[in-house]
């Protein structure tokens, strides 16, 4: 899959059960959100092996709270639905490949 697939409440668990995978809690309204996603949206074409979501903590509170994403943008990082990393505000890209890299290696 190339991109950043939009999720909810629905196909969340669906998404994260098997592999690598990124998570983007954002909102439209967030500053920092919006330097956040073009690196992330790139990232996402680029690198093999890892899938990519992002979920609108506006329209899915329930997710938000389930993870305890008080801030944002925040990204968290699983493996075969094990929660391996968490990060909390706005990364160039290089950055943020270097986390993506360390966390699940």
């Amino acid at each position: 899959m190339v991109g950043v697939k939009e999720l909810h409440e629905g196909n969340f668990d669906a998404f994260i059960k098997e592999g690598k995978v990124v998570i983007d809690f954002w909102a439209p309204w967030c500053g920092p959100c919006k330097i956040l996603s073009p690196a992330v949206e790139e990232v996402a074409k680029e690198l093999k092996g890892v899938k990519f979501g992002k979920i609108n903590v506006d329209e899915n509170p329930e997710l938000a709270q389930r993870f305890q994403v008080m801030s944002i943008p925040t990204l968290i990082y699983w493996k075969n639905k094990e929660m391996v990393n968490r990060t909390v505000g706005a990364m160039p890209k290089d950055e943020l490949e270097d986390v993506i890299k360390e966390s699940f290696n």
